[in-house]
């Protein structure tokens, strides 16, 4: 009797220590678990990244990718991330100034280029011409809440400079590229197929280098044009880790910046810069006045934007 009592405590003891070990194994899996909010532009490169860690220490990441505008607007609004990666530095910039963050770190730079459907026939000789020409759909992303469209904004502030009238031109016949993607467009090379492709929205479209080519992949009739040098605008990519991130968070910062997330990046067609110094001398103050001027332009954005890009098919 007393054998078989023994037995039945060492079984129950045995299925209660297995609970425990399963009930802690749950918790620190979770505990333990790094949110990341990214730009769209980032979803192959940054997905392939937090696999990479997850396979490296253990760490599990979810993804969550979006416009970089409306990312920091669910973060200032209290929604919670480890990490965040924007493909501008004025969005990364705004949370670190309203103390949600720590210092935004470049940790990438994309070049703008255009992308056309194969009959505009377009290259980087005639292609302001072609912006210009009333018969052609020029599209861009939707200013102020994607940085994208803000980038598509300054081509038509230095085309300006280069024609005078041409940013009225510009500003009138634009149309923004943006709403809701099928599932399988879903992907920064999918919508450009999307748009200018399945639906004829536009006819060329000024999007990131690295989307251009993932867009060419998938319709290789597409013609990827690199802009006159006149023209010519680069993406300064926002890195900073939430204040209130678990450890993890500034682990996954760090490996971003590391050699292999870095290369991980380069294989997707994204530049490679170091991050941004504490100012010092000449050079540093050149730098704290250019992260300061893509702060304030984010900041005063709303109140100074000329652009009325129709919204028309």
């Amino acid at each position: 009797m007393k054998k078989h009592l023994l037995v039945a405590s060492l079984t129950i003891f045995a299925v209660h220590i297995a609970l425990i070990k399963q009930t802690l194994a749950a918790t620190l899996t979770t505990s333990s678990e790094v949110t990341l909010y990214a730009a769209g532009s980032l979803r192959g490169a940054l997905s392939e990244v937090a696999s990479a860690f997850t396979d490296e220490f253990g760490i599990p990441v979810k993804t969550e990718f979006a416009s970089s505008g409306s990312l920091k607007d669910r973060l200032l609004a209290g929604e919670k991330a480890d990490v965040f990666a924007s493909a501008d530095l004025g969005n990364a910039m705004i949370l670190n100034q309203n103390n949600l963050s720590g210092e935004v770190e470049t940790f990438a730079r994309n070049p703008i280029y255009a992308i056309a459907a194969p009959e505009v026939s377009l290259t980087t000789e005639n292609l302001l011409d072609k912006f210009l020409n009333p018969d052609i759909k020029l599209g861009i992303s939707k200013p102020i809440s994607d940085p994208l469209g803000d980038y598509g904004v300054e081509v038509f502030r230095k085309a300006e400079q280069i024609s005078p009238g041409s940013f009225a031109q510009l500003n009138a016949k634009a149309v923004i590229l943006s709403g809701t993607l099928p599932p399988e467009r879903n992907s920064p090379g999918g919508s450009i197929v999307y748009y200018l492709q399945d639906i004829n929205k536009a006819d060329i479209y000024l999007v990131y280098y690295t989307s251009a080519l993932s867009a060419q992949q998938i319709s290789p009739s597409l013609q990827i044009v690199e802009l006159p040098d006149s023209l010519k605008v680069q993406a300064d990519y926002g890195l900073t880790v939430l204040k209130s991130a678990s450890p993890g968070g500034s682990q996954l910062a760090n490996y971003i910046l590391s050699p292999t997330g870095q290369k991980i990046l380069a294989k997707y067609g994204f530049n490679s810069p170091k991050s941004v110094p504490e100012p010092q001398g000449v050079g540093g103050v050149l730098l704290s006045l250019s992260v300061a001027f893509a702060l304030q332009r984010k900041l005063v954005a709303g109140k100074q934007q000329k652009v009325q890009v129709s919204d028309r098919s």
